[in-house]
């Protein structure tokens, strides 16, 4: 989800990307990456990853959980 949450603002290069998701060693993030493309949520462009349609559909769908989420973990 944090790729998702990462190319939601912009289009990110496997750098920016990387530094984004901060914990993922690059063979991870490789590995989520080729995923992703699989199943049609992302896809590589000239300037570096972007949300396919679908992958837009689907982070709109999980951004409430994400607003919900920042709102619960102050709470435990």
């Amino acid at each position: 989800m944090g790729i998702l949450w990462g190319l939601s603002e912009k289009n990110r290069t496997f750098r920016e990307l990387q530094a984004y998701c901060g914990s993922a060693s690059p063979s991870v993030l490789n590995t989520r990456l080729k995923e992703l493309r699989s199943v049609g949520l992302i896809e590589k462009a000239s300037d570096g990853y972007t949300l396919t349609s679908t992958g837009r559909e689907l982070y709109n769908r999980l951004e409430p959980l994400g607003d919900w989420a920042m709102e619960w973990v102050p709470t435990i």
